[in-house]
């Protein structure tokens, strides 16, 4: 119990006090324009301490602006999967269908968010006060789908022949042969694209609300950035990294749930 205390509770406050040390410092010392986590925490009160509250588009509690991120990120991510997942067995079981369409994923996988939102915009023009969130949806799940895309064909590729035989002694048909074998095995591979498209598509939601100035996590950061006002870029950007950080461990839960069921 006492080092369960120390690895997972001491130490990460030790980390943590150290941070802000090193924060206030350097707020007193060479970065004048650095808000001290004092003053930070005193600017920033109301958005926590009301977490919920709307006195206006742009002016929300955290947890409201964060509802309206993840909620879209949800949907993004949702539509990643539904393309990445067939993708990335197609890939893996068809050698012809790689050299068809790898070297393209190679050229499109590297490509920044930002670069894929004005794109989206013109795809969809034409739908209205709609558009904004259908050329974010499109930037995210472009953008998030190559980790589960690329994972999910190395999975497929590292599946032992000897199962395959397994399956076609005992004449399987292809569903049970992919339902049975191919994506039990796979699965490991596939949570690895999982967590890592999660990420994504939570890095592509803030910049994609940064340049629709949609309400949400990356739409209040844009606002306060083009404000000046520090503390509130401060408080943004920590609470990016907490919610990242909470998806990441959510994912991590679910791949555990399924490992051992």
């Amino acid at each position: 119990m006492k080092k369960f205390k120390l690895d997972w509770l001491i130490l990460p406050l030790v980390g943590l006090f150290i941070i802000l040390s090193l924060w206030a410092v350097s707020s007193l010392t060479w970065a004048k324009d650095l808000p001290s986590p004092l003053k930070t925490w005193e600017s920033s009160k109301p958005y926590i301490l009301e977490p919920f509250a709307k006195r206006g588009e742009m002016d929300q509690g955290i947890l409201r602006f964060t509802w309206y991120s993840l909620v879209l990120v949800a949907q993004g991510y949702a539509l990643a999967l539904l393309v990445a997942v067939p993708l990335g067995f197609f890939l893996g079981l068809s050698k012809t269908f790689t050299k068809m369409f790898d070297p393209l994923i190679q050229v499109f996988r590297p490509v920044f968010p930002l670069a894929w939102l004005p794109l989206g915009y013109v795809l969809f023009m034409g739908f209205g006060k709609e558009t904004g969130t259908y050329a974010a949806l499109f930037t995210i799940a472009l953008c998030a789908m190559w980790p589960t895309v690329l994972n999910t064909a190395v999975g497929v590729r590292a599946v032992p022949q000897d199962y395959l035989n397994v399956g076609r002694v005992l004449k399987l048909s292809r569903w049970k042969t992919l339902t049975k074998i191919l994506i039990p095995a796979t699965l490991p591979y596939m949570f690895t694209g999982f967590r890592l498209s999660l990420g994504i598509a939570w890095l592509a939601i803030v910049a994609a609300e940064m340049l629709t100035g949609r309400p949400g996590a990356g739409g209040f950061l844009w606002q306060e950035y083009n404000a000046n006002i520090y503390e509130h870029i401060i408080f943004s950007i920590i609470t990016i990294g907490v919610i990242g950080f909470i998806l990441d461990r959510l994912m991590s839960v679910l791949e555990a749930r399924f490992k051992t069921a």
